[in-house]
């Protein structure tokens, strides 16, 4: 495919290495051709490169096969999934989950990436809810408008709060920019 169909969350066979892009932008200097500026993360090793490819640049899209799959459990260092559809049961390396692994609890959802029968990439669901492990004590009059304190989710994630948000609620979490959404249950 072209240089100027690449977008975010497609993975490439680049250099005969699977990169996942996780930032794209095309751009038109005031000289020269247009060029699509990238950040490519390499699905294997997890080293970012930045990479910038310019008119005539071809690369290969690479087709996975997305599986939604539970968490059951940890074995060690190994995440243990099984697909909801045929209910196998994958073992994916900590390497391989990357910080999805901040929003995974047993028996929760993720999305599976995999590539000729190797699962290459794990994503969390855009929201979870999780419960709050540790945060200072919420005082008496703080609102909604106040500021913001952190927070140690019960995956070990840490999120900035609201001052009322207590420990042992229940918070919405987006797993995009690990950013509190809203109180669930109290």
């Amino acid at each position: 495919m072209n240089y100027d169909d690449i977008k975010k969350g497609m993975i490439l066979n680049f250099e005969n290495q699977l990169w996942s892009v996780t930032w794209c932008q095309h751009h038109k200097p005031g000289k020269g051709g247009a060029v699509m500026r990238t950040k490519l993360r390499n699905v294997i090793k997890g080293n970012i490169l930045d990479r910038v490819f310019r008119g005539g640049d071809t690369v290969e899209q690479v087709r996975v096969d997305n599986r939604e799959a539970q968490f059951l459990y940890k074995d060690g260092t190994d995440f243990i999934f099984m697909d909801q559809e045929n209910y196998e049961q994958y073992s994916v390396a900590a390497n391989v989950i990357g910080d999805a692994h901040l929003y995974l609890k047993e028996q929760g959802m993720a999305d599976l990436k995999i590539y000729q029968d190797e699962v290459i990439a794990a994503e969390a669901p855009m929201f979870v809810e999780l419960e709050i492990k540790e945060t200072d004590p919420g005082l008496k009059g703080d609102t909604v408008s106040g500021g913001s304190k952190p927070a140690t989710l019960e995956t070990g994630a840490v999120v900035q709060v609201p001052l009322f948000v207590n420990i042992g609620e229940i918070v919405k979490v987006d797993t995009r920019d690990n950013r509190y959404v809203e109180r669930v249950k109290s």
